[in-house]
């Protein structure tokens, strides 16, 4: 029984550190001359859910390739990846 028991709360411990995946879909713009993206970027789990705190974290990655974000579309587990990665294109998880 003490062996079921230490490998049951290994399991737990380790379950416990795993994170989950959080996902963000958005649209940018680059301009002279004007470009517009559609992308998908992983993001914090305390972003997930609230559309604000994704774009504060995809902004400034974003913005160091001249891109402006427009929105977030919507925050998403790794469920959405499969759906979302052929109109991503180039810029599925480069963010």
């Amino acid at each position: 029984m003490k062996p079921l028991i230490a490998a049951l709360a290994l399991v737990l411990a380790a379950a416990s550190g795993a994170q989950a995946e959080c996902y963000a879909d958005w649209k940018a713009k680059q301009d002279a001359p004007l470009r517009l993206a559609y992308g998908v970027s992983q993001v914090s789990d305390g972003a997930c859910g609230s559309r604000k705190a994704a774009a504060g974290e995809l902004a400034p990655r974003l913005a160091q390739d001249g891109w402006t974000l427009l929105n977030i579309l919507s925050t998403f587990g790794p469920e959405g990846l499969g759906e979302r990665q052929a109109s991503a294109g180039e810029f599925f998880l480069r963010y």
